[in-house]
């Protein structure tokens, strides 16, 4: 199986895509990643959705919406942040935008004045370190070396850090088997009592809501996309159910039925 996530080598994502194939190859974007897929350069994706501290990746949610595609798998895997460096003097620390949240407070405390670089993965931020002395990077502590010191492991500011990765596949792979069901639901209309009237008919059939998030659609000014994750499969009588009631609430919009799947917990 080949499968594609976001690169360079040795990411977070990468590590992720790990726990379903060994064969993998590497993207810039995450509409880079579902476009690969749509169009055949590779079986699976793997994306990040949502980090337990710094909570959704809005690109993803925002991909996601955009193209139909098929979500087959969960993968759960805890996140290790360490600081990286040539040495104890650098002015700068280099990571993906989220791992300088999720490293806040440690930073804060024992680099108040280091500059702070966002940069496109953890793995970019490693291998600018390893260009620059100047330059510490955060990043998985398996990321050191003999020419890349582990200055400190374990920085994140909560030791439960853990990161959701939503495996994604061709919309013939869909399945409405597994325990979990991703949906994305576009209401084209605003009113009171809107987003109320969409969630009672799975409160109605007992149906777990695990998350829902609105996003803009770009269609206009305070117009959203809701994305919602329930504890239910769609082969299920009571989700198909509460699917037809929330589909014509929203007839002037749609509802897109991302599939079912399963959890794997895997080690960071």
């Amino acid at each position: 199986m080949q499968a594609v996530t976001l690169g360079p080598a040795g990411t977070y994502s990468h590590r992720a895509a790990r726990a379903i194939t060994e064969t993998i190859d590497f993207r810039e974007s995450v509409r880079g990643i579902i476009e690969a897929v749509l169009v055949g350069e590779a079986d699976r994706g793997v994306v990040p959705i949502e980090n337990s501290i710094e909570g959704s990746v809005t690109e993803s949610l925002d991909a996601l919406a955009e193209r139909d595609i098929a979500v087959c798998k969960e993968i759960v895997t805890p996140i290790r942040h360490a600081l990286l460096a040539q040495g104890e003097s650098f002015g700068t620390v280099a990571s993906h935008s989220q791992a300088l949240a999720q490293c806040r407070t440690y930073l804060d405390s024992e680099y108040p004045d280091a500059r702070l670089e966002a940069v496109a993965s953890t793995a970019a931020g490693v291998e600018r370190a390893r260009e620059d002395p100047g330059v510490a990077a955060i990043g998985h502590p398996d990321n050191g070396d003999s020419e890349l010191a582990v200055i400190a492991e374990d920085i994140q500011d909560r030791t439960s850090n853990a990161t959701r990765f939503l495996v994604i596949a061709p919309p013939d792979a869909r399945s409405s088997a597994g325990g979990k069901t991703s949906l994305v639901v576009y209401p084209s209309t605003n009113y009171p009592g809107l987003l109320l009237e969409l969630l009672e008919p799975l409160a109605d059939r007992d149906i777990n809501l695990t998350r829902v998030e609105s996003r803009p659609s770009g269609e206009r000014l305070g117009d959203y996309v809701f994305h919602i994750d329930i504890d239910a499969g769609l082969y299920e009588d009571r989700t198909q159910e509460a699917l037809d009631a929330i589909e014509g609430i929203v007839s002037e919009g749609w509802v897109r039925r991302l599939g079912s799947y399963d959890i794997e917990h895997v080690l960071g």
